[in-house]
């Protein structure tokens, strides 16, 4: 049962350097045993923020709670939070079992019960066999989990992860993401993890705080963000949109404003008749193979190019190919108001 006490509250946090301001009055609650994202491009104010939930920078405003204990001027090792970085930092003269235990003897706990902890951390990231090898001796994707066991192994009440996915390959990755999921929901553990890539953070969260300019720009699940962008920014950053300006939106959808519409939302065809159908002509302009789908590249008539995208199954019967006329459909349930001028008093569709 997750506990009604917040995780971690953050209130009118701010954090500047000089004439800059990284982290802009940011208000967040963040729930006991959360898989939770920030996500953000750089600058965004995203890592400063983990950094200041650790303690390694001082906020110049605002507070900081862990579960409900105000921390906002303790020390980083007078948090019960620990981190994950980027590069591991792995001690290469120890074995495995010695980094994960490491922890635990800085905190004088005794050998033989250290040892026994250490080894049922390596279990629970499925290295129970690896503990007397080196780091040297491991992928990229074992010493991934080793710094996770080294993390978790003090039990920690929130982990923070910066980006620790960044230096491996695609398909390792992507590996990692589901391994990743699967030992939070198993340690119950509070997840805190910065990451600019919008699938990463879309695939692992149970929420994603997407950052711009120091400030959380919206905040909702991934099925939330992707469906129902609050802004411009986000249907922009976190996948991607057809943004339609409000010309383009009066000429298209017969209001104003701006609107979007995501790619495999559009479909290419001879234009359907049903009511809550939009039908727009164009050109095609490039057609992308990607092996799963194809993306297709249209200039439409009325002064806006879109991307298209369709699955490669059997029931695609034509390739289009540049230069052929097309008519892109789209249903307006999927059509996304953004905001923009004179949204507020153009006509329904």
């Amino acid at each position: 049962m997750t506990d009604p006490q917040p995780a971690i509250r953050l209130t009118g946090l701010t954090k500047e350097f000089g004439a800059v301001t990284a982290v802009d009055h940011v208000d967040l609650e963040i729930a006991a045993g959360e898989f939770f994202s920030m996500l953000g491009p750089s600058g965004s104010g995203k890592t400063t923020v983990l950094r200041l939930i650790a303690g390694f920078e001082q906020p110049t405003s605002g507070t900081i709670e862990l579960f409900g204990d105000d921390v906002t001027k303790r020390a980083p090792f007078d948090r019960d939070v620990n981190t994950v970085f980027q590069d591991y930092a792995l001690f290469p003269h120890m074995s495995v079992l010695e980094n994960v235990a490491y922890g635990l003897r800085v905190r004088g706990i005794g050998r033989k019960e250290r040892i026994e902890r250490a080894r049922r951390a390596l279990a629970s990231v499925r290295l129970e066999q690896m503990g007397d090898r080196k780091p040297s001796q491991l992928s990229g994707g074992q010493r991934q989990r080793v710094a996770l066991a080294r993390a978790t192994v003090v039990q920690p009440k929130v982990l923070l992860l910066d980006e620790p996915l960044g230096a491996l390959d695609l398909k390792l990755r992507e590996q990692m993401q589901v391994e990743l999921k699967e030992i939070q929901r198993e340690l119950g553990i509070t997840f805190i993890f910065v990451t600019h890539d919008q699938e990463e953070a879309l695939t692992l969260s149970d929420r994603v705080a997407v950052f711009n300019d120091g400030r959380i720009e919206q905040l909702g699940t991934p099925a939330e963000l992707y469906e129902r962008p609050g802004s411009r920014f986000v249907a922009d950053f976190v996948g991607t949109s057809n943004l339609f300006d409000d010309a383009v939106s009066r000429a298209l959808l017969g209001r104003g404003g701006v609107h979007s519409v995501r790619p495999e939302k559009m479909a290419v065809g001879s234009g359907e008749t049903a009511a809550d159908v939009r039908n727009a002509p164009g050109t095609v302009v490039e057609t992308i193979y990607l092996g799963s789908g194809i993306r297709l590249v249209v200039d439409l008539d009325a002064g806006v190019r879109v991307s298209v995208l369709e699955q490669n199954d059997r029931n695609r019967v034509h390739d289009d190919e540049r230069g052929d006329r097309v008519v892109v459909s789209w249903h307006d349930d999927d059509v996304v108001a953004l905001g923009g001028a004179d949204a507020s008093s153009a006509p329904a569709v």
